[in-house]
């Protein structure tokens, strides 16, 4: 076998983050603050004056202050230095770090560049603080998230309450709790099970915005201190979005970490990465019991690597929702009883809106240093709509860089017809996926039901919060709705309605 050229092995050798708990308000960091600092610590984790040298920034697009975008030239200017290539992504999607150190290998790999700095930071803590602090006309509190410019486009989801990632995901945990053919109190123990594992990772380790660990029973179990969301999700199943975090690292080649002496049992050797992606448009997804785009990304990363689950030792199976690490871990086996994350999840660890895998870059390196483990990402992103995963090892991966990570031919490959829209329908028809939406009192607001028509077409119809039954029969737990049959009428607005059949 011929042996890899050291220039075109890519490693990490530095790695930092930050998490700000200013007392007032404004006196917290914003996101360059944030991203500098963290790109700061990296740069004396691998041993200081690397970071000068600089050619390549990329960071993570922050949601929090949007008044600052684009931040990638402030965040150079903020460390002093003129890197050639500087760049933020066009979104702050969550598979966002792992593309930016995918690409950073390949910029390495074809020699356009020597030191790659990849960043990302949220201060929707301080901004929500802040926020909260002004008039605002209505008695409906501020959130970034709903807010974002984005979101705010009214549309046929939007008309039913189905805007930002909280409302969508439960659309993926229904539908799966019933493809798995678990009930709903077996679903929910699964959901608690693999949380309450990340909430004690969050404790054991560094960086976590929560460092109490919880119980399954805790996770899943509705109280004043964790309200209801979105059916079946309380306020711990979803990602925790109110933080100061920051986080960075620094990818440069074996031949170029060996002159600047750092020592091996410092670097962490990049394996390839594979990424595939479904329709931006959640209603024009397949299925939502499973993701074609999620199981082509981890099993062609397993695959180009050389590796089966028996060979992982560590894996940060991506959280913001329990649906999500549902899904990988049926694609690459991975036990209920082994951990599923190495920083401690977007509930626990926080939900820095694009930047948590930079968190997890992290802590996995932090994992992987001076062994002979190996760690795998996988990374999501939008609304289950982009996938992104990548090996890391403590010893040499023998991935050669650059490399194609875009399998995304091969998702749409073995994807199922999507059901036409049909946005008038009315008649007979079988719900696909539900969720319920609640008030910040625990008081349901409305549900939405995907329905199935016997043409195979996908419709949307609403359920009235006042409406005491059907709420029932679609959270009590007595029987599955999904597969159940109903009618779409027209109600007295604009929308339809769901009568349960």
């Amino acid at each position: 076998m011929t042996e890899q050229d050291p220039e075109t092995i890519a490693v990490i050798i530095g790695v930092g983050q930050i998490n700000d708990r200013p007392e007032q308000p404004g006196d917290g960091l914003d996101p360059v603050g944030l991203m500098a600092e963290a790109l700061r610590r990296a740069d004396a984790d691998a041993g200081d004056g690397v970071l000068e040298d600089c050619d390549s920034l990329a960071v993570v697009a922050q949601l929090a202050w949007p008044q600052l975008n684009p931040v990638d030239g402030k965040v150079a200017e903020a460390l002093g230095i003129d890197p050639s290539h500087c760049m933020q992504t066009a979104m702050p999607n969550g598979d966002s770090p792992i593309l930016l150190l995918n690409e950073a290998a390949n910029r390495i790999g074809r020699g356009e560049s020597r030191i790659c700095a990849v960043a990302g930071g949220e201060a929707l803590r301080t901004a929500g603080q802040l926020a909260a602090l002004k008039a605002r006309d209505g008695s409906e509190k501020p959130n970034a998230l709903r807010d974002a410019s984005h979101r705010v486009r009214k549309g046929y989801a939007q008309s039913y309450g189905l805007t930002v990632p909280t409302d969508v995901y439960p659309l993926y945990e229904n539908t799966g709790r019933a493809a798995y053919g678990q009930t709903l109190a077996q679903g929910q123990a699964e959901s608690g099970t693999i949380w309450a594992g990340m909430s004690e990772v969050a404790a054991a380790g560094e960086g976590a915005w929560i460092t109490k660990p919880v119980s399954a029973e805790d996770v899943i179990t509705p109280s004043d201190r964790n309200r209801p969301i979105a059916f079946p999700y309380t306020k711990l199943q979803v990602a925790n979005s109110s933080v100061n975090q920051g986080a960075g690292f620094l990818v440069t080649s074996l031949a170029e970490a060996r002159r600047r002496g750092i020592p091996d049992e410092a670097l962490v050797f990049i394996g390839y990465g594979a990424a595939a992606h479904e329709s931006d448009n959640f209603l024009d997804r397949d299925r939502y019991d499973a993701s074609p785009s999620l199981a082509t990304s981890i099993e062609r990363a397993m695959q180009l690597n050389a590796v089966g689950t028996e060979d992982l030792a560590h894996v940060e199976l991506y959280s913001c929702f329990p649906c999500v690490p549902k899904m990988a871990r049926r694609v690459l086996d991975w036990p209920l009883d082994r951990p599923a994350t190495v920083f401690g999840g977007l509930t626990f660890g926080g939900g820095p809106i694009g930047n948590y895998m930079s968190h997890a870059v992290v802590a996995m390196v932090q994992k992987l240093r001076g062994t002979g483990d190996k760690g795998l990402l996988f990374a999501n992103g939008g609304y289950a709509t982009h996938n992104h995963t990548i090996l890391l090892a403590g010893t040499p991966t023998g991935a050669a860089f650059p490399h194609d990570f875009d399998y995304q031919a091969e998702a749409d490959a073995r994807r199922g017809a999507v059901p036409p829209l049909d946005r008038t329908y009315e008649g007979p028809a079988t719900i696909e996926s539900y969720t319920v939406h609640y008030g910040r009192d625990g008081s349901p607001k409305s549900g939405v039901i995907v329905a199935l028509t016997p043409s195979g077409s996908r419709t949307l119809a609403g359920v009235a919060g006042e409406d005491a039954a059907m709420i029932a029969f679609l959270t009590d737990g007595m029987h599955e709705p999904v597969g159940s049959a109903g009618n779409v009428t027209r109600g007295d607005g604009d929308l339809s309605m769901w009568v349960r059949g």
